[in-house]
């Protein structure tokens, strides 16, 4: 026995003889405690803006600095991906003490600040900062209700005016629990890794926990000479928000702005674990059950017909079939109808088939990825607290996934060329056709962000690292999976080919109608969340229910497989073999009507979605989404159709 091998078995025992402890998990970051008067930082994000989805530098405005100059944190993959800048920020704050501070004093403001701060202004943007990892949150009154936000403007201009006030004074409120670091054994995950906290650290790690930050902005006019002469963090009088519109500090050219802030702190009794709750909790949960639903019924209603095929048609048919004798069965083969007659030409190859396994294998990888990660996302590995993580695991899921694709692509191709002759091209082919597509689509996009000099584009050094990503891991693993798949035996065809096609008789109206009339089956199961989807990506919304989302994954799966079958069974009784591309894209033309939702949801709740730039990179990003649905419904379909087809056939004794 090796030492890990001995190791490993007395496990079990070690952990028997451990006392007893409480103890909870907290996915996606590290509990942090603070002492009395402890200095804190926040951070900033980049700037964000509903109306254009730009993202633009925090210090890209003339703002207060540090004084130990800029310093950006550390960003993971999906960060850098999703335009994310993090900056350190002057803002301190020392634990339980309230006060009220100055910042400091900008110079003159040129005509260049004034045109880009009244711009931001008129445009929305968001300052994002965060304290502890917890987005800023702000409260407005509309129509006698209160809405939430995360973070707060950068300027204003009141109704009926065109003069813009900048937000240069900061009410913050920060939500503190008193944590006695006892009774407690605290497993935790994230960026920090894996640790447990033992009897030693949890005495050092008593104090005072951060579970709300909120803020109240507002815009006042103080005396610029006074304050210059003043330092950083000196005390000030307080300010109460909101102040007059007579009082607040105007945006025009040769203003000096001072900045300032006041904190207070406040006793909380919500638990660290819990803190993230009032930024995950999303209305419309009856929506969702409705919608589910609505979907469920949809599938009894497909699977009703899927029945009766399979138990009345097929199977009366099949039994009538071989209760014949040769005789009567050569006799009954000139009177046959309906899919019986193409039992010659229904595992004909079909067009562009090449094209075709290289789809069914970048669908399998799409789809296992999505499976992947929403099923992790919904048991709560996916933690809104580890930003961008949620993006990084669907990008290495998907790289290492390329040895299904290849896998199924490959098979595919051998099973109807009946050899392994051009399996290399087929894997290339695989592990190039969606990647570059999406490279190519991000990288026309890309330079329209460059244009605009936002942090949204992406530096050259991480196009390289998402190449060498790329060809390093993905195609490798595609190829060895593409190996795998020539290795593998070739699913054989129970019934021969005829030499000659069989003639497909004349419809009165195409058989295409037909095919992408199908995907509206599968889109009405997806809508519903597909809205609050398209919400939470550009309009700044958390989106944190993947367990309806899982749901609505797996109905959505179903839906396309009882829908392809039943297409599939529709042409082949009108003596239509051509069912391989029909049954693709019989639930592959979900991903038109996602496009053509996405296209409504700009024009009728995107209005304030301005210029032609931003209007580009929605209809970008939303053809990259609509062509992962498509290849991952259309895989659906096609490989459940094939079952059918081939379950159907192998019960057919015919010369």
């Amino acid at each position: 026995m090796t030492e890990i091998s001995i190791t490993l078995y007395l496990l079990p025992f070690i952990f028997l003889i451990l006392p007893k402890a409480d103890a909870f998990y907290l996915p996606g970051s590290y509990m942090h405690t603070y002492s009395q008067a402890e200095a804190i930082f926040a951070k900033v994000n980049s700037l964000t803006s509903i109306e254009t989805e730009l993202p633009f530098s925090y210090y890209s405005l003339p703002f207060c600095r540090p004084p130990d100059g800029i310093k950006k944190s550390a960003e993971n993959l999906g960060e850098l991906l999703m335009g994310d800048q993090i900056d350190n920020s002057p803002y301190r704050f020392r634990v339980n003490i309230n006060e009220s501070l100055y910042l400091c004093t900008t110079e003159p403001l040129t005509a260049a600040d004034v045109k880009l701060l009244n711009e931001r202004s008129r445009d929305l943007y968001q300052v994002n900062m965060m304290l502890d990892n917890l987005p800023v949150m702000r409260f407005t009154e509309q129509n006698g209700q209160f809405i939430q936000w995360t973070g707060y403007p950068i300027g204003y201009a009141p109704t009926g005016t065109d003069q813009y006030f900048v937000i240069n004074h900061l009410r913050f409120k920060i939500f503190v629990h008193e944590y006695e670091g006892s009774n407690v054994e605290i497993i935790t995950t994230g960026e920090e890794g894996l640790a447990v906290i033992s009897e030693t650290d949890k005495k050092k790690m008593s104090g005072y926990q951060i579970v709300g930050f909120e803020v109240t902005p507002c815009s006042f006019k103080r005396d610029p000479g006074y304050l210059s002469k003043l330092s950083m963090y000196e005390k000030i009088d307080p300010v109460y928000c909101p102040v007059e519109i007579g009082r607040s500090q105007p945006i025009k050219e040769n203003e000096r702005i001072s900045f300032t802030y006041a904190v207070e702190f406040v006793k909380s009794d919500i638990k660290w674990p819990s803190r993230w709750d009032v930024y995950l909790k999303m209305n419309g949960a009856k929506i969702h059950w409705l919608s589910i639903m609505n979907s469920v019924m949809v599938i009894l209603f497909l699977a009703s017909i899927v029945f009766v095929i399979f138990l009345r048609t097929v199977r009366r048919d099949l039994a009538k079939y071989e209760e014949l004798d040769k005789e009567a069965q050569a006799q009954m083969a000139e009177e046959l109808s309906g899919w019986k007659l193409v039992v010659g030409d229904v595992f004909r190859e079909p067009d562009h088939s090449k094209l075709l396994c290289v789809m069914v294998g970048d669908g399998v990888q799409i789809l296992g990825m999505a499976v992947v990660t929403i099923v992790f996302a919904a048991l709560g590995f996916m933690s809104p607290a580890s930003r961008g993580m949620l993006l990084t695991g669907m990008i290495i899921l998907y790289l290492f996934l390329g040895i299904a694709a290849g896998y199924v692509g490959v098979r595919l191709w051998r099973t109807i060329k009946g050899g392994s002759d051009g399996w290399r091209s087929v894997a290339w082919c695989i592990s190039c056709f969606f990647p570059g597509i999406s490279f190519l689509i991000l990288t026309c996009l890309n330079f329209i962000l460059w244009g605009s000099k936002s942090t949204g584009a992406l530096p050259i050094s991480l196009f390289f690292t998402l190449f060498a990503l790329w060809f390093c891991i993905s195609v490798p693993l595609t190829l060895v999976g593409g190996l795998l798949g020539t290795r593998a035996d070739p699913i054989d065809y129970p019934v021969r080919t005829n030499q000659i096609p069989r003639e497909i008789p004349e419809r009165k109206y195409p058989s295409w109608l037909l095919v992408f009339g199908a995907g509206t089956l599968p889109f009405g199961t997806l809508f519903i969340e597909l809205f609050f989807i398209l919400t939470s990506i550009w309009l700044g919304r958390f989106y944190y229910v993947f367990g309806f989302l899982l749901v609505v994954l797996l109905l959505l799966v179903t839906v396309c497989a009882e829908v392809s079958v039943v297409l599939t069974y529709m042409h082949l009784c009108v003596e239509d073999w051509r069912w391989w591309w029909k049954s693709f894209f019989a639930s592959g033309s979900v991903a038109l009507y996602v496009f053509l939702y996405s296209v409504n949801y700009l024009v009728f709740d995107l209005r304030s979605l301005s210029g032609p730039v931003s209007a580009i990179l929605y209809l970008g990003y939303s053809l990259i989404m609509a062509l992962a649905i498509l290849l991952a419904t259309g895989t659906v379909g096609f490989l459940v159709s094939f079952t059918f087809v081939h379950y159907l056939f192998s019960s057919v004794k015919i010369d």
